[in-house]
């Protein structure tokens, strides 16, 4: 397989935030959202808060801050980022995006941004690290049709592509970690 200069195709920057926390019964959880439908490669997607890279940001790390506090209303001071995961090349939409790994202390207040999130998911940790909910799913896309993929089962969606490669880079942080 030949190596791609991704750089050369001249990819729009992005950062994007996994935050955890507890809820009010001290169970941890984590921010997904359901992207609006849009004329868009990602449209009506779970994916994690974050975004475009904007001219403000210092760097990709101020992006996913940014971005989650614009599209799930959780002020970036709150948020420690424990974590740079790997970046990630979606060849769709022509994005790099580093996706970042976050902590709150206290359970937030979740707003979703009218404009572009239709639903904000707060999945449980113990769902997600469950065996079960890791699944191989049949999907078609704008780009492909009945493609067997692998996939989370996750607040009854079929969460995949980037997203799904980025929580299963977690889950496996997770799982040496115990």
């Amino acid at each position: 397989m030949r190596n791609l200069d991704i750089d050369s195709l001249k990819p729009n920057k992005a950062g994007v935030m996994a935050v955890f926390y507890p809820d009010s019964f001290g169970k941890t959880h984590l921010v997904l959202i359901l992207r609006k439908t849009y004329k868009g490669v990602h449209s009506n997607q779970i994916g994690f808060p974050g975004g475009r890279v904007e001219p403000e940001d210092e760097n990709l790390e101020q992006t996913a801050l940014r971005e989650t506090e614009e599209e799930v209303g959780i002020p970036r001071n709150n948020i420690e980022v424990i974590k740079e995961l790997t970046r990630l090349y979606i060849p769709p939409s022509n994005f790099w995006v580093q996706p970042y790994l976050g902590l709150l202390e206290k359970t937030p207040i979740l707003i979703p941004q009218e404009s572009e999130v239709e639903r904000i998911l707060e999945v449980d940790l113990d769902h997600f690290l469950d065996h079960s909910n890791f699944i191989n799913q049949e999907l078609s896309t704008s780009y492909s049709s009945k493609m067997i993929v692998p996939a989370f089962k996750l607040n009854e969606q079929v969460v995949w592509g980037a997203t799904g490669m980025m929580l299963s880079e977690i889950r496996e942080i997770f799982r040496k970690s115990f």
